[in-house]
C-alpha cells in the first residue's frame, strides 16, 4: 500500500520547506507590530543563493550568505531573501532554526531601512 503517511491539512504532511517558509513569516509578523511599512516589501524563501554574475569572487572563501536584501527600484518592491538551505544547514532543531531565521531576517530589515539590528528588534541576539 503506498501513498501519504498523513492527509494534507495535518501538520505531519508539510516539507521542510513549508516549514521553513512558515518560520519566515512568523518573523516577519513578529516584526510588523512594530515596523508597519514591512508591508510593502516582499519576503522570499531560496533554496541556496546564486553565484552567477560573480565571476572569479564566486568561489571565494567567503561565508555562504543566509541572506540577502535586494532594494527597491523600477517600479518593483524591495526583497529580502532568506536562503533555506544555509540556515537549515547551521541549526540542529526547530527552535533553534527558528531563532537564526529571526536574526537573519532582522538583520536584513535593518540592512533594507538602514537601522542596527538592535533598533529593528531590542531583543535581537537575546536568543
Amino acid at each position: 500500500m503506498r501513498g501519504p503517511i498523513a492527509p494534507p491539512q495535518v501538520p505531519l504532511a508539510a516539507s521542510r520547506a513549508d516549514v521553513f517558509a512558515d518560520l519566515v513569516q512568523d518573523s516577519v509578523e513578529r516584526l510588523e507590530r512594530r515596523w508597519p511599512q514591512l508591508a510593502d516589501i516582499d519576503f522570499l524563501v531560496l533554496e541556496v543563493p546564486r553565484l552567477e554574475g560573480r565571476g572569479e569572487q564566486a568561489w571565494s572563501d567567503e561565508a555562504v550568505p543566509l541572506g540577502g536584501v535586494v532594494p527597491a527600484r523600477d517600479g518593483q518592491r524591495a526583497r529580502v531573501v532568506v536562503y533555506r538551505r544555509p540556515v537549515e544547514i547551521r541549526t540542529k532543531g526547530r527552535d533553534e532554526r527558528a531563532a537564526l531565521v529571526h536574526e537573519v531576517v532582522v538583520e536584513q530589515v535593518a540592512e533594507l531601512l538602514g537601522l542596527t539590528p538592535e533598533t529593528v528588534d531590542p531583543r535581537y541576539g537575546e536568543d
